[in-house]
Order: C-alpha cells, then sequence, then structure tokens
C-alpha cells in the first residue's frame, strides 16, 4: 500500500499521521505496520511574550538591556526553553520563546521574570525598585510568522521611536 506523503514543517509525513486511523481509506493495521511505536514526540509551540516593568516605569535603559536581554535568555536555556528572540525598549520586553512540551506557559513566564528581577536587584542595588508588572500577553506564532516576529522584536527602539514636530 501506498501512502501519501505531506510536508509538515520540513518533514515528510505519512497521511496516516494527519487523519484517524480507519478514515481516508487507511485501515488501522496499515497504520500500525507503517509506525509501530511512537517513540518521538515532536511540539512547535512558539510564543511571542509582552512583558512591561511596573507601572511602565523606565528603569531598562540601553545599557541594561546589552545585560538583561542575554540574561534572560539565559534563564530560558537552564529552564529548556529556546529563546529565538528578545529585545524591547526601556518600558517593556518583548521574548518569542519555542516551549517544550514539559512546562506551562504561565511557569515559563514567572521563571523568566522573576529570575531576572531578582538578578537586577542583586547586582544593581540602584534599582532595588525595580518590577515587572503582574501580567503579560502571549501570542501564538506559526513557523511562517518567526522571521516577522524576529524582526519585529529587534526593532522595538524604532518602533517606539517619538517624532518631535
Amino acid at each position: 500500500m501506498k501512502i501519501a506523503q505531506h510536508i509538515v514543517l520540513g518533514f515528510p509525513t505519512p497521511l496516516s499521521i494527519l487523519v484517524p486511523a480507519g478514515t481516508k481509506g487507511i485501515p488501522r493495521s496499515a497504520l500500525d505496520r507503517i509506525i509501530p511505536n511512537m517513540g518521538h514526540t515532536y511540539i512547535s509551540n512558539l510564543q511571542h511574550i509582552v512583558f512591561s516593568t511596573k507601572q511602565r516605569r523606565r528603569y531598562i535603559t540601553a545599557d541594561l538591556q546589552q545585560r538583561l536581554w542575554p540574561y534572560m535568555g539565559g534563564i530560558a536555556r537552564d529552564n529548556k526553553i529556546k529563546a529565538i528572540a528578545i529585545g524591547g525598549v526601556e518600558d517593556h520586553a518583548h521574548l518569542l520563546l519555542s516551549m517544550p512540551a514539559t512546562i506551562s506557559l504561565s511557569r515559563a513566564v514567572q521563571l523568566i521574570k522573576g529570575g531576572s528581577s531578582r538578578w537586577i536587584h542583586e547586582t544593581m542595588p540602584s534599582l532595588r525598585e525595580f518590577a515587572w508588572q503582574e501580567g503579560y500577553s502571549a501570542f501564538s506564532v506559526g513557523i511562517a510568522a518567526v522571521d516577522d516576529t524576529i524582526a519585529y522584536i529587534q526593532r522595538q527602539a524604532v518602533h517606539h521611536r517619538k517624532k518631535s514636530f
């Protein structure tokens, strides 16, 4: 039996994976022969996350950004989260994260916000008033929108630049 192939995220995928067994003319026994053990899991969970400083205070100077964004990426990496892009401006941060199946979105944000806030307090006593806002926004991102999302995060300074007339 020849099974139609589809491309899913760059990988050839038998049509039988995309439809329930026993439907579309693919008997369960054929599926069992093709994929006897589903030993691997593939998850694409890309999230664009945005959160601001408490009361939108402009704490995140250009100098701090040079240290904070990599530090946040390290927190992500330590928790098996892939930070694809991190950026922002003086009063808020944008992160594009590839989330593993083993951690919830809310837990990931809690770890990154809490860890970065703690680091700022410990390493920069002059910023002891620094805090992140309580909430956050998160938007799922499809594979086709990754490059545009990265570009959007990278050009935050231009995006938020004020014009004077």
